[in-house]
C-alpha cells in the first residue's frame, strides 16, 4: 500500500462507529490511526486495517484514565495505587457534599461567611489534644506552609539524619529552600543530640524542625533526641518546634508516632498526612498552638494550598470513625488490613486459589506509603503463572500482584472479600486463548 491509498480523515469519519461518537474524539482517533499507518508504510510495513485501528483508538480515548484497580500486591498504603482506600462513611460524606451545594464557607447560624477549616478543626483538636488545626492539600504543602509562615528569612535547625527524600524526588532541603528559610544542619547521619541543636541556635534562628524518618530507618550505632528534648531546647530559647511526622497516625500502629503523642510531648506544630495511616483522603494536616495555626491560615500560600470540599468531606467522615477507636479499626480499610488475623487472609488466598487453580503461598505484606518501613505482616497469597502479570495489569479491572521467584503472587491481605471473585474472573479471562 502507498500513502496515497490511505483514506482521508473525512472518509474515516464516515464509519458508523466513528460517526456516532463525539466529533472531537472521533477526529483525534482517525488522525492517530492515519499517523500510525503512514509510519508503517514509510517503514516498509503493512498499515493494517485503518478503520479498526481508528475504532480501537476511539475506545481508548473514550475510556477514563483514572481507573479502579484491584491491589493484590500486599502493600497496604501503596503510593502508586492511590494510598489509602476510603471507608464507606468517608465516601458517603463526599458524595453527599459533592453532589449538591454545601455550606463550605458559610456559617449557617449567623448567615455570614465562614471558614472551610471549621468543618474538621474541632474533631482534629479532640483527637490530638491540640488547640487548633488547619488542613491543606498534602503533607509536603503543610510543611512548606509552616516554614514559610514561621521561618521565612530565618534559620531552621534540623538534624542531618532527618534530611529525608519523600516520593518522586521531593527532599526536605528543597522544601526548606522554597519556603524562604535557611537550613542549618546539626549532628551526623546516625547520631544527633539535643546539645547539637542548642549549640546551633543563634540570633537568626526561627525554629527547630524535627522530621520523622517515616520511610527508612537507621540502625546500629545511632542516637537522636526525643520530641520532649527538642521541645525543651526550643522553648528554653524562646523558639518553636515543628514536628513533621510524615505519615503520622491517630491510632496506635506499631512504633509509628501519633499526632497526639507529639502534641503532648510539646511540639508547637505537628504536620502529618491524611491518606496514609490515618486512612482518609490526600490532605496535609497541621495541629498545634492556636496563634501559630492562625499565622499559617493568614499566609498567602494557604489559599493556594487549601483543601477542596470533597477532601474536607471525606476527611470529616474519616475523623468521625476515629472518634470511636474500635469502629475505626473495623471500618477504615487501612487499619482493618493491618489488624486482620492471618487465618482470615489465608482463607481468601485459599478461595482464590481454588477458583483459578493456583497454589497458596505464605508471604509477607508491607505497610508502604512511607510508614513503618521495617514492619513485616504475615500474609498469604495465591501463586499463579508469572506470564499473567501483564494481562492482569491490562484487565478489566486491572489486577496488580507481585512477581517473585518465577510466579505471580496475588497477596490476599490487600484483597477485600468481594474482590476475590472479581480477581478470579480477570485471571480466568486472561488465560483464554
Amino acid at each position: 500500500m502507498h500513502l496515497r491509498d490511505l483514506p482521508s480523515v473525512d472518509r474515516l469519519l464516515g464509519d458508523d462507529v466513528l460517526a456516532a461518537a463525539p466529533r472531537p474524539l472521533a477526529t483525534a482517533a482517525a488522525r492517530s490511526a492515519l499517523g500510525r499507518a503512514r509510519e508503517a508504510i514509510r517503514a516498509g510495513d503493512e498499515p493494517g486495517d485503518v478503520v479498526a485501528s481508528a475504532r480501537a483508538e476511539l475506545e481508548r480515548l473514550g475510556a477514563p484514565g483514572l481507573r479502579r484497580v484491584i491491589n493484590a500486591t500486599g502493600v497496604i498504603v501503596h503510593t502508586n495505587l492511590g494510598r489509602a482506600p476510603l471507608a464507606e462513611a468517608a465516601l458517603a460524606r463526599a458524595i453527599d457534599v459533592g453532589g449538591s451545594y454545601s455550606n463550605l464557607e458559610l456559617d449557617l447560624e449567623s448567615g455570614t461567611r465562614g471558614s472551610r477549616q471549621d468543618h474538621v478543626a474541632d474533631a482534629l483538636c479532640r483527637l490530638t489534644g491540640a488547640e487548633a488545626a488547619l488542613v491543606v492539600n498534602n503533607n509536603a504543602a503543610a510543611v512548606l506552609l509552616a516554614l514559610a509562615a514561621l521561618a521565612a528569612g530565618g534559620e531552621v535547625v534540623v538534624s542531618r539524619g532527618e534530611l529525608v527524600e519523600i516520593g518522586d524526588g521531593f527532599r526536605i532541603p528543597d522544601v526548606l529552600a522554597h519556603s524562604g528559610a535557611q537550613m542549618v544542619e546539626v549532628g551526623t547521619t546516625n547520631r544527633t543530640r539535643a546539645a547539637d541543636f542548642e549549640r546551633a541556635i543563634g540570633p537568626e534562628t526561627a525554629l527547630l524542625l524535627r522530621v520523622h524518618q517515616s520511610n527508612f530507618r537507621i540502625v546500629g550505632f545511632t542516637e537522636s533526641p526525643t520530641t520532649e528534648d527538642l521541645a525543651r531546647v526550643a522553648h528554653d530559647a524562646g523558639l518553636w518546634l515543628v514536628d513533621d511526622l510524615g505519615s503520622g497516625s491517630l491510632a496506635d500502629v506499631g512504633d509509628e508516632p501519633t499526632a497526639a503523642s507529639s502534641v503532648a510531648a510539646g511540639a508547637d506544630l505537628v504536620c502529618f498526612s491524611g491518606d496514609k495511616l490515618l486512612g482518609g483522603p490526600q490532605a496535609g494536616i497541621v495541629v498545634g498552638r492556636r496563634a501559630l495555626t492562625e499565622r499559617l491560615r493568614r499566609h498567602p500560600l494557604q489559599r493556594a494550598l487549601r483543601a477542596d470540599k470533597l477532601t474536607l468531606a471525606a476527611l470529616e467522615g474519616t475523623l468521625a470513625l476515629h472518634e470511636d477507636p474500635e469502629r475505626a479499626r473495623r471500618e477504615i480499610p487501612v487499619l482493618r488490613m493491618l489488624d486482620e488475623p492471618l487465618e482470615r487472609v489465608r482463607e481468601r488466598a485459599e478461595r482464590l486459589a481454588g477458583l483459578v487453580g493456583g497454589e497458596v503461598e505464605e508471604t509477607v505484606a508491607r505497610v508502604g506509603g512511607g510508614a513503618l518501613p521495617l514492619a513485616e505482616l504475615p500474609s498469604a497469597a495465591c501463586a499463579i503463572e508469572e506470564e499473567l502479570a501483564a494481562p492482569l495489569r491490562l484487565g478489566d479491572p486491572p489486577v496488580l500482584g507481585i512477581v517473585r521467584d518465577g510466579r505471580l503472587l496475588l497477596d490476599a491481605r490487600t484483597l477485600a472479600e468481594p474482590e476475590v471473585d472479581e480477581a478470579a474472573r480477570v485471571v480466568l479471562r486472561a488465560r483464554r486463548p
